[in-house]
């Protein structure tokens, strides 16, 4: 089990983290999580379509909070019953994991819950009679429900090996989990104000001066005007 303080996490990608093959499904529903959220923080749970995520379809679910920390399976896909060996509608998330580790899973659920936070586990259940080694991933993104609140979750997970004899509970064994910010509430850079310029002050010099324009009023020292006649 890892020792690692659940509180020190780090902001890394899901793909690194999620670096062995086999676990595409975790990709695609996280992808189509992205695109739905677009510019908000997270979907609502209403905008889920099954549609698009159909070739993940199995190993999606979908929780919902009901206390601090539990979520219990709304949706499920086939593989969560087949790790269990019944139907897990209705079910806590927990009960896929070891009694040790369930601590641990439910602070991972508040982180996104609360933060919100998108996370990933690293899961493991170590072989026995009748029960080969299996590692897993799962990974959990928060929906919005119809009130606005954030108390749903978007999960897949996907698990590698032979389920063997059922139910099958995993040991968490690693933790990554990424705050999330909506892209539009990146402040944009400040606009500078353009300066104001005074208009330039009248020229000095041999600029003569204005004269008021007096249209009615005869000026008095205008000259008379002459005939001078030349008979040259």
């Amino acid at each position: 089990m890892d020792k690692t303080d659940p509180n020190a996490h780090n902001i890394v990608s899901m793909t690194e983290f999620r670096g062995d093959i086999g676990y595409t499904a975790l990709s695609q529903v996280e992808a189509y999580w992205e695109g739905l959220r677009g510019m908000r923080l997270m979907p609502k749970r209403s905008e889920i379509d099954p549609r698009g995520i159909e070739s993940a379809l199995e190993y999606t679910f979908v929780l919902e909070r009901i206390a601090p920390g539990m979520a219990r399976i709304r949706i499920a896909g086939s593989h969560l019953s087949d790790l269990m060996g019944m139907e897990v509608r209705g079910m806590p998330l927990t009960s896929l994991i070891t009694p040790p580790c369930r601590r641990q899973t439910s602070d991972a659920l508040e982180e996104v819950f609360q933060r919100p936070a998108v996370c990933e586990l690293r899961l493991v259940t170590e072989g026995g009679a009748g029960r080969p080694h299996m590692d897993a991933r799962l990974l959990l993104l928060p929906l919005k429900s119809d009130l606005g609140d954030v108390s749903r979750i978007l999960g897949c997970m996907v698990s590698q090996g032979d389920i063997g004899l059922s139910p099958r509970r995993f040991d968490v064994v690693g933790a990554k989990i990424r705050p999330i910010l909506a892209p539009s509430s990146v402040p944009l850079p400040a606009v500078k104000e353009p300066t104001k310029v005074d208009p330039p002050e009248p020229a000095k010099g041999f600029a003569a001066p204005e004269t008021p324009f007096e249209a009615d009023t005869p000026r008095s020292d205008a000259p008379y005007l002459r005939l001078v006649k030349n008979d040259d």
